[in-house]
C-alpha cells in the first residue's frame, strides 16, 4: 500500500470483500514441497469487465496484488503473497461482517503454516484448511484433508 487509507475507504474495501470477494486457501499437490503440497492462501475481489476503470482505481488503492481478466469477462484482483494478505486483512478486518469467520480461519492457517515442523503438524494444518469447505462454496475442490 502506497499510503494510509482512510477509515471510510477501509470500510468500503471490507464491504467490497464481503460482497464481491473470496477468501480461501488451496492445498496444491507439489512434489517440490516438504510434505508434497503447497499451502496457497488467497484473497480475491471480483468485478465485471464492464466496470474495469472503477475496479482498477479500487485495485490501485490496495496495491497488494495483481489483476487478471478471466475468459468470462470477470476481472479478478488477486492477493496471494502471504505478507500482502496479512497487510490487507489488517486493513479491513475491523469492518468485515459477512466474511469474519473466513478471516479468523485464514489468520489461524497462516500462523499454523509458519509453525509446521513435522507431518503431524502438516496434517493438522490440512484439516484446518479443509474447514474452509464449510464456510465457502466450492464445486471444483479436488484436494481434501490428508489421511495419515
Amino acid at each position: 500500500m502506497k499510503k494510509l487509507i482512510s477509515q471510510n475507504k477501509r470500510a468500503y474495501l471490507a464491504g467490497f470483500l464481503d460482497g464481491d470477494g473470496s477468501i480461501y486457501v488451496q492445498l496444491k499437490p507439489n512434489k517440490t514441497y516438504k510434505f508434497g503440497f503447497q499451502v496457497a492462501p488467497y484473497i480475491v475481489l471480483f468485478q465485471s469487465q464492464k466496470d474495469q476503470k472503477n475496479f482498477e482505481q479500487l485495485c490501485s488503492m490496495i496495491n497488494l496484488g495483481y489483476m487478471r481478466i478471466r475468459k468470462d469477462g470477470i476481472l479478478e484482483y488477486i492477493i496471494g503473497r502471504q505478507e500482502n494478505i496479512i497487510k490487507f486483512v489488517n486493513l479491513v478486518e475491523p469492518f468485515v461482517i459477512l466474511k469474519k469467520l473466513q478471516i479468523v480461519l485464514l489468520k489461524k492457517i497462516i500462523i499454523a503454516k509458519n509453525k509446521v515442523e513435522n507431518k503431524k503438524d502438516f496434517q493438522a494444518l490440512a484439516k484446518l484448511i479443509d474447514t474452509f469447505r464449510e464456510l465457502n462454496y466450492s464445486k471444483n475442490r479436488k484436494v481434501r484433508t490428508l489421511t495419515p
